[in-house]
């Protein structure tokens, strides 16, 4: 109520607000004299680290796309040195105006292939790997714009969660689309050549093409597909195309273009690979995962060489 008075004093003063005020509720409310007392009070400690929180509060969010609830909001803020509880600062948030994204339904984009596929499931809904580039899954899903629809595909590292490749086009063809994506994993991602890697995917007709199949063959990819109409045979390349809609595309009401959502995705890939907070990784990055990975590699084999 204090903040009311502020807020109305110049237009109204502080006594007829007070006096108004008490004669409305019952057992009386302020008076001017009270309000003078409040103001003059000395801020408490608590009041003041607010007043320093907030506005980390909002940046932190607006930072990472404001899509961090209070559990990655809370290990934010404990990364950047605040000492501070998960009740306060979901308190915090709510007094900072912000919130988590919440996640909506997920289209689906696969389109079945007319040409039998032998294809086997290696995986078996177990998205688990011992280390990076062992196991990439990988899914398309389309974004609505003013010029029709375009299409991101993504090619994820189980391991570390990280988003070895991906690409936007205005067609879902194979050599246009996902074929792209997986060129960009193979450039960029860092895989042992002699670690058998498995490449996971639907049965969709993109991922059933000569061209890809092909492209998998000649850099030693094992192949293998989940059943047909099944999400959770690959649960982890929908989880992140739903996380893509739910942090990205729906956080604005419109997409005017390809170039558009294809600089906007690149941007959100980056965040995702080196900033985001994840869960699964105990809240931290897929970057700091595979880094701390191939540091401790790098442990053992230094400790493992013969001295002389």
């Amino acid at each position: 109520m204090i903040r009311f008075i502020d807020e109305h004093r110049d237009r109204f003063g502080v006594e007829p607000i007070c006096r108004v005020l008490g004669d409305e509720a019952e057992g009386g409310f302020i008076t001017s004299r009270g309000y003078r007392a409040a103001k003059a009070r000395v801020r408490s400690a608590r009041a003041l680290k607010d007043d320093l929180l907030i506005p980390e509060i909002q940046r932190i969010h607006a930072a990472n796309y404001g899509v961090y609830g209070v559990r990655k909001m809370w290990h934010a803020l404990r990364r950047e040195g605040w000492e501070i509880g998960r009740d306060q600062t979901a308190r915090l948030m709510r007094a900072a105006g912000v919130e988590g994204a919440v996640r909506g339904r997920k289209p689906r984009t696969t389109v079945a292939a007319p040409v039998p596929d032998h294809r086997p499931d290696l995986v078996e809904r177990n998205f688990k790997a011992p280390a990076p580039g062992r196991l990439w899954v990988a899914d398309i899903t389309y974004v609505r714009t003013s010029a029709g629809f375009v299409y991101t595909a993504f090619v994820t590292d189980a391991y570390s969660r990280r988003i070895v490749g991906w690409a936007t086009r205005s067609t879902m063809t194979t050599e246009a689309l996902s074929l792209e994506a997986l060129e960009h994993a193979l450039a960029t991602a860092r895989r042992h050549e002699d670690a058998q890697l498995v490449h996971h995917s639907d049965r969709g007709s993109q991922y059933v093409a000569i061209a890809y199949t092909e492209k998998l063959a000649d850099h030693g990819i094992r192949p293998s597909v989940g059943t047909v109409g099944d999400s959770y045979d690959n649960a982890l390349a929908e989880a992140v195309n739903g996380l893509y809609k739910t942090e990205l595309i729906y956080s604005q009401p419109s997409w005017r273009s390809l170039t558009e959502v294809e600089f906007a995705t690149m941007n959100w890939v980056h965040w995702w690979n080196t900033t985001r907070l994840h869960e699964h990784l105990g809240q931290q990055t897929p970057a700091e995962v595979e880094d701390a990975y191939y540091e401790h590699q790098r442990g053992e084999s230094l400790a493992t060489e013969p001295r002389n």
